[in-house]
C-alpha cells in the first residue's frame, strides 16, 4: 500500500523571513552598477561613468533613505515594511555594506581604471607627479583662477566651527604657529564651480591636490601639521504638512532648511589622523558608524569629466533614436500626429524611438493647430532644454485653455519645478499643484480638438517624465491613443486633480491611490483562478521596485497555485523567489546596462489571452498610497506584440541580466556553453534600426 505524500504546511505570508529589507536591496542594485565598472568588456570611459553613477546613487541614498531610517528610529516608529528588520540593525548593515562597496570602488579606480586610462593617454596625476614645467603651469593657473575664490576658515576664540555644506569637498587642517606654538583647526572648501580635474598638458590633476600643494599661500608663516580631505552628506528628505495653505511657500521654506539638515555621513581620507577625525566627528555630531574612511579619492562623481571626453573608441557605440515608420512624414512635410492616432494606437519605446518626433511633436502640433481647444499635461521632472514647457506657454498666449499640473515636491527638482510653475503662470497657463498630501507622478498629456461638429480628445500615457534628456538615457514606453474609454479616464483624472470632487469610477485605467493596488492584485487573482493544465496562466511584471507587502503576498499565492511569475525589477526587490512551498514558481531578474531600465509593464496571461498594462507606478507603498499614478491597458495587437517582444528579450538576456536567489543574493545570468551572450538592449537597438530601414 502506498502512502499519500504528507501535505506541505502552508507558509505564513506575514513571516518577515520571506521578505528582503528595502535599504539592503537598494544596495544590491548599486552593487550591480558597480559591477559594470568592474567589467573588462565594458568600454573604458563607460566604466568611469558607472563609477560616477555609483557615487551619485550612494549620495542620494544617504540623503534620503538613510536619513529617513535615522529619523524614524529617533522618533521611535516601528518598522513598516514586511521584513520588519529593526532600524538599528538596518543602519548597522548598511554601514558595513557601504564600507565594503566603497573599498571596492576605490580599488577598481586605483588598480584597474586609472592605469588603463594612463595607457590610453588619459593620466590622472597628483601635483607631486608633475614635471617642473607642468608645476609652473599649475602654479600660474592656481594664482589666476583658484586662489582668488578660496576662503580659509579657522576655528578659535570668536571663530566657531564653520558650516559645512552637504556634498562639498573640503580640506581639514591642523595649523600651528611656530612662534607661539598655538594650533588651530582650519577648513578650506574646494570650490564646486571650478573643474574638479584640471587639465595640465596630457595629464589631469585633482583640484584638491593643487590646493593642498599651495597651503603656504593660504596660511603664510604657519606650519600645516596635518591635513585630511573630508565630505559630509546631509539629510535632504522632507515632507510638507497636509494643512499647508501655500504649497510653493512651504516647499521653498523646506528647501532652505534642507541646506542645514543633520549630517548622515562623514567621509574622510583613510590616512587622516585619529585626532583630526575625532574633531570632525564631534563638530558634525556624527558617530563612528556614520564615519567612513575612504581608501582613495573622495567623491568619484568627478569621473563624469572623464566619461564625457571625446574619445569614441573608449565609449559605447553612439545611438541615435529612430523615428517610427508611422510617424515619419513625407519629404518636406511634418507628421500629422492626430491623423496617425486616428488610424490606430501608437506605442513608442524610448530611447530606441525618438522622443522629439513623437512626444514633442504631439505637444507642438497641439500648440500650432488652430482647432485645438485645450491642452492638459503633467510635469514631474523636466529639463532646462525641454521645448515642451515653452510650447505650453505659447498655447496659453494663443488663447488655448492650457492646464499644467506641476509637481513641486519632485525630490531634488523642487526648485526647477517652482521656476517652471511661475513662468507658466506668468504666460497664462492654469497651473495646478495636485491634491493635498499626494505627489502627482502620473505621466499624462491630453489634447482636446474640434473636428467638424464634434470634439475629439487625444492622449499620451507614459512611463517616464516629459524630459528629452532622460529620454535618451532611460528606457520608457508611451502610448498615443484616442480611444474613448481611455481618454475619458484621463480627462476624469485631470478634472479630479484640478477641481473639487470625490474620485471618479474609472472605466479602464487603474489609478492610485484609489484602486491601483487592488487592480493589480485582482489581475493576479484572475491568473490564479484561471490557471489550469490546459490553459496555464502567467504573470510578468517589469518595474523599478517592488516592496509592497500585499502585492508580494499576491505573487506568493500565485506561485503556490502553480502560476509562473516572472519579475524584471531594476532596483529594490522585497520578495524571495525559489522558496519551496512559497515562491518556487517566481523568477526575479534585473537588467542593468547602458540605458537605465525605467518602464513599468504588467502582463497577465489567463485562458490563453494576455492583457498588457503600462504606466507610471512601481509596486511600493509610496506609489500606491501617497501618489497619483495611472496604469493603462494596451489593446492594440501590434503594440501588444511589441511589448511582448521587449519582455521576451529581457527574460532571455544573458549579458546584462542578474537573477535573485532565495537567500537574497544576486548572480549574473550567463549564456549556455557555446552560446553567444544576448544583450537585450543591443537587440532592441538592432530591432529599431531594422524597423526604421523597413519603413
Amino acid at each position: 500500500m502506498t502512502t499519500a505524500p504528507e501535505a506541505r504546511p502552508v507558509p505564513d505570508l506575514s513571516d518577515p523571513a520571506f521578505y528582503i529589507n528595502r535599504e539592503l536591496s537598494w544596495l544590491d542594485f548599486n552593487e550591480r552598477v558597480l559591477a559594470l565598472a568592474r567589467e573588462p568588456g565594458t568600454p573604458l570611459l563607460e566604466r568611469c561613468k558607472f563609477l560616477a553613477i555609483f557615487s551619485s546613487n550612494l549620495d542620494e541614498f544617504f540623503m534620503v533613505r538613510v536619513a529617513a531610517v535615522q529619523d524614524a528610529m529617533e522618533a521611535g516608529r516601528l518598522p513598516s515594511t514586511p521584513d520588519q528588520l529593526p532600524r538599528e540593525a538596518v543602519l548597522d548593515r548598511v554601514a558595513a555594506r557601504v564600507r565594503e562597496m566603497t573599498d571596492e570602488q576605490c580599488r577598481i579606480w586605483r588598480e584597474d581604471l586609472r592605469p588603463e586610462l594612463a595607457e590610453q593617454g588619459i593620466e590622472v596625476a597628483s601635483y607631486r607627479d608633475l614635471t617642473p614645467a607642468q608645476r609652473r603651469e599649475v602654479d600660474a593657473e592656481f594664482d589666476r583662477a583658484v586662489y582668488p575664490v578660496l576662503t580659509p576658515l579657522a576655528v578659535g576664540p570668536g571663530l566657531p566651527f564653520p558650516y559645512i555644506s552637504g556634498l562639498s569637498l573640503n580640506l581639514g587642517l591642523r595649523v600651528r604657529d611656530p612662534v607661539t606654538g598655538e594650533s588651530r583647526f582650519a577648513r578650506i572648501k574646494v570650490p564646486p564651480r571650478l573643474p574638479r580635474l584640471l587639465p595640465v598638458g596630457p595629464r589631469m590633476v585633482p583640484l584638491e591636490d593643487i590646493i593642498e600643494a599651495h597651503l603656504d599661500r593660504l596660511f603664510p608663516g604657519m606650519r600645516v601639521v596635518g591635513t585630511s580631505r573630508f565630505r559630509v552628506t546631509r539629510d535632504a528628505d522632507f515632507s510638507i504638512s497636509d494643512e499647508s495653505d501655500d504649497l510653493i511657500g512651504a516647499v521653498e521654506a523646506q528647501l532652505r532648511r534642507r541646506r542645514f539638515g543633520h549630517v548622515v555621513r562623514l567621509e574622510v581620507e583613510e590616512g587622516a589622523s585619529d585626532s583630526l577625525v575625532d574633531e570632525l566627528m564631534e563638530a558634525m555630531e556624527v558617530g563612528a558608524r556614520d564615519t567612513f574612511r575612504i581608501p582613495g579619492m573622495l567623491d568619484l562623481t568627478a569621473l563624469w569629466a572623464l566619461a564625457s571626453l571625446d574619445r569614441p573608441a573608449l565609449r559605447d557605440t553612439s545611438w541615435e533614436p529612430r523615428t517610427r515608420p508611422r510617424l515619419r512624414p513625407e519629404e518636406g512635410e511634418r507628421i500629422d500626429m492626430f491623423a496617425a492616432m486616428r488610424s490606430g494606437d501608437i506605442l513608442v519605446h524610448h530611447p530606441y524611438d525618438d522622443f522629439t518626433s513623437s512626444v514633442e511633436r504631439f505637444v507642438e502640433q497641439a500648440v500650432e493647430d488652430p482647432n485645438v481647444l485645450a491642452i492638459k499635461q503633467t510635469v514631474y521632472r523636466t529639463s532646462g532644454d525641454s521645448p515642451i514647457v515653452p510650447a505650453l506657454m505659447r498655447a496659453a498666449e494663443q488663447g488655448k485653455q492650457t492646464v499644467c499640473l506641476v509637481e513641486v515636491q519632485a525630490r531634488f527638482d523642487e526648485e526647477r519645478n517652482i521656476q517652471w510653475a511661475r513662468a507658466l503662470e506668468r504666460s497664462g497657463v492654469h497651473v495646478v499643484y495636485g491634491l493635498t498630501g499626494l505627489k502627482t507622478h502620473a505621466k499624462l498629456a491630453l489634447v482636446v480638438r474640434r473636428e467638424g461638429d464634434r470634439v475629439r480628445r487625444y492622449v499620451h500615457i507614459g512611463t517616464g517624465n516629459y524630459n528629452p534628456s532622460t529620454a535618451r538615457l532611460y528606457t520608457d514606453l508611451g502610448l498615443f491613443t484616442c480611444r474613448e474609454d481611455l481618454v475619458e479616464d484621463v480627462a476624469d483624472l485631470f478634472n479630479h486633480l484640478t477641481g473639487f470632487a470625490r474620485p471618479p469610477s474609472y472605466r479602464r485605467a487603474l489609478v492610485a491611490p484609489a484602486h491601483l493596488r487592488d487592480g493589480v492584485i485582482r489581475e493576479i487573482q484572475r491568473a490564479i483562478d484561471g490557471h489550469s493544465a490546459e490553459h496555464p496562466s502567467r504573470v510578468v511584471m517589469k518595474m523599478n521596485s517592488i516592496i509592497d507587502g500585499p502585492v508580494i503576498a499576491a505573487i506568493y499565492r500565485a506561485s503556490q497555485a502553480g502560476v509562473p511569475v516572472d519579475l524584471i525589477v531594476r532596483g529594490i526587490t522585497g520578495l524571495r523567489p525559489g522558496v519551496p512551498g512559497l515562491s518556487e514558481n517566481v523568477r526575479v531578474l534585473s537588467i542593468v546596462g547602458r540605458f537605465l531600465e525605467h518602464a513599468r509593464v504588467f502582463a497577465f496571461t489567463v485562458g490563453g489571452a494576455t492583457t498588457y498594462w503600462i504606466g507610471s507606478a512601481d509596486m511600493m507603498a509610496r506609489n500606491l498610497d501617497n501618489r497619483v499614478e495611472l496604469v493603462a491597458p494596451v489593446d492594440d495587437p501590434d503594440a501588444c506584440a511589441e511589448i511582448q517582444t521587449v519582455l521576451d528579450l529581457q527574460m532571455a538576456d544573458t549579458a546584462l541580466a542578474w537573477e535573485l536567489a532565495s537567500d537574497g543574493t544576486w548572480a549574473r545570468v550567463v549564456p549556455a556553453p557555446g552560446e553567444e551572450p544576448l544583450n537585450s538592449q543591443d537587440a532592441l537597438m538592432d530591432l529599431a534600426a531594422r524597423q526604421a530601414r523597413a519603413g
